[in-house]
């Protein structure tokens, strides 16, 4: 995948991100604040193309719609590829989405072994070191 592609599909999962943060259902859980601001940016930029602006709404109104999301990063990649520097903001935006997800929490035996057990859906991300 090439890097403009890829930050395309970053963006779209911190799009996601957002619009899930902005109703509530995972408020607290990240130590990125700046979905609400890719969103922002991402509807100036769309602004007057009646398309991606729906595409951006689609998702929004619908995060876990796939078809919506690849209409998404399809507007992205367009609008990135036409705009270098709409495409260096969000390129910016995403790294500095990675660099807060740095430093998150460490999962370790110690902790692992006096955790507490409980039967809801847990999702990892990350890298893994096994030690």
């Amino acid at each position: 995948m090439d890097p403009v592609t890829a930050a395309a599909a970053a963006a779209v999962a911190l799009v996601v991100k957002g619009a899930l943060e902005s109703a509530g259902q995972e408020a607290g859980r990240s130590g990125w604040s700046g979905g609400t601001r890719l969103i922002e940016r991402v509807r100036a930029r769309f602004r007057g193309d009646g398309e991606a602006v729906d595409a951006l709404d689609r998702v929004e109104q619908s995060p876990d719609d796939t078809a919506a999301q690849e209409q998404l990063q399809r507007m992205l990649l367009a609008h990135m590829l036409r705009d270098r520097d709409f495409e260096s903001d969000i390129r910016r935006q995403v790294d500095e989405a990675v660099a807060a997800q740095r430093g998150r929490a460490q999962v370790n035996a110690a902790l692992i072994k006096n955790a507490q057990v409980f039967n809801e859906k847990v999702e990892i991300q990350g890298d893994w070191n096994i030690s």
